[in-house]
């Protein structure tokens, strides 16, 4: 039997614009990389693996997960140990890795994938402005050109946002708006009192850089509640599974089911730690079961405490604020800041206990997630195109489980999908590496295929 139809055309090589180069652009890159995609991965430093969160270049500043939960990829979960014998770098599966070294990481695999093909990989060092709608595609528009880029998709990766600027406080040179600023940082005098904003993870990290350096330092953080993360445990590998109830949940009942285990289980000798991990895994399928109203009460009722306990320091670094208090040069409080005056060279700012004097201010509240409130200009011109909106608690942009954008009009933008923190709205956990691995490989997946 003959026939004179055509054999079946393969499926043509997509196209995807990935912007912003961290961890979720690094990640969903070489993800489709492998999956033969043709990649441009925008990002404005002009070398992918950095972002926020690996950018700094003190090496005292660590991941606050092991090294045997922060492989970038689902399927291996040994991949940064192998690398790390790889590269010659001694690490323990419970070791935690300096951040400067995980960007090395996420670097050499983004160029492993690019050398190995099958997809293809360009990297532009261009700040992206605009994304336009252009038949069944995209145009990327950057600052220095106009002309734009062509792809079949784009993945929003800008990952988190920079703080809002601390309210009532003057711009001036005591007045550091970059916690991420290394340099800036050590250079304050040797026997500078620094104010820093925020006892999250980004101030502890801040807080090392300034005392370690200088005995002569001396540090006041300060934050609403004055919670500083929890430490990790060493030789902490019991496992606790939490029984999630049918039906309808609140907040208020979550947090009952928490302590209820937390308490169970030191009745059986196990740390509330063990708990919280636990918990880890259907977090994410626990937010979408809680209403709205529900969200925002665990927002306003329980968040912080959630995540100190959550988001937890590595050993070594908990020891180190330690020392610093019990030397003096470390006082940590609550209240927040509640004004701030500027007669002289240096700021006199008003705490919960009373004015302090002292030599700088570092913003460390934390990123700032709202676009409404944003001055990025790319978020911008997405907004006035329509093409993004914010979710209900303005936590990121408004987007569907798996990733896909939701425009203005509450329809799916085809094409347009985002992977890590701007779908904190919709997962709750979205900022981490073993949320994000997930989120990139499943992204390119559907890309892809």
């Amino acid at each position: 039997m003959t026939t004179d139809a055509a054999p079946p055309t393969p499926p043509s090589t997509p196209t995807v614009a990935i912007i912003g180069g961290g961890a979720s652009g690094t990640l969903t890159a070489i993800n489709l990389l492998r999956r033969g995609a043709s990649v441009t991965l925008f990002e404005s430093r002009g070398e992918a693996g950095y972002g926020v969160a690996y950018s700094t270049t003190d090496s005292r500043h660590l991941l606050n997960v092991r090294a045997n939960n922060m492989s970038g990829f689902p399927d291996d979960r040994d991949d940064l140990l192998n690398w790390a014998a790889e590269a010659g770098i001694e690490l323990r599966p419970i070791d935690f890795l300096p951040r400067r070294d995980y960007a090395r990481y996420l670097r050499d695999r983004l160029g492993q994938a690019a050398a190995a093909g099958p997809g293809a990989l360009e990297t532009v060092g261009e700040t992206v402005v605009d994304v336009e709608p252009v038949g069944a595609g995209f145009r990327v528009l950057t600052s220095d050109d106009d002309t734009g880029h062509v792809a079949d998709a784009v993945v929003l990766a800008y990952g988190n946002p920079p703080p809002q600027p601390l309210a009532g406080l003057p711009e001036a040179p005591w007045n550091l708006s970059d916690p991420w600023d290394v340099a800036r940082i050590s250079a304050l005098p040797a026997d500078a009192t620094v104010l820093v904003v925020g006892t999250g993870l980004t101030a502890v990290d801040t807080t090392v850089t300034l005392l370690d350096d200088s005995p002569a330092r001396r540090v006041i953080m300060v934050s609403r509640h004055g919670l500083v993360p929890n430490p990790h445990v060493d030789d902490q590998f019991t496992s606790w599974v939490t029984p999630i109830p049918d039906g309808p949940l609140t907040a208020d009942g979550i947090a009952g089911l928490v302590r209820d285990q937390i308490e169970h289980a030191a009745t059986l000798g196990v740390d509330w730690r063990a708990v919280i991990d636990g918990l880890r895994g259907p977090t994410q399928s626990i937010w979408r079961r809680l209403p709205e109203p529900e969200r925002r009460r665990f927002r306003e009722v329980y968040a912080r405490e959630w995540e100190v306990r959550r988001h937890r320091m590595a050993p070594r670094i908990a020891a180190l604020l330690d020392t610093y208090q019990a030397e003096g040069r470390l006082e940590i409080l609550g209240g927040g800041v509640l004004g701030c005056r500027a007669d002289g060279v240096e700021p006199v700012v008003a705490l919960a206990d009373g004015d302090r004097e002292v030599t700088a201010v570092i913003n460390c509240t934390g990123p700032s997630p709202d676009i409404t409130r944003t001055d990025n200009p790319l978020l911008l011109a997405l907004q006035k195109r329509g093409l993004i909106a914010p979710d209900p608690l303005r936590l990121g942009i408004d987007v569907t489980e798996d990733g896909h954008v939701i425009g203005a009009d509450g329809r799916v933008v085809p094409g347009l999908l985002t992977v890590g923190p701007p779908c904190k709205g919709a997962l709750y956990e979205a900022t981490a590496i073993p949320e994000i691995r997930g989120q990139a490989a499943a992204v390119a997946a559907h890309l892809a295929s």
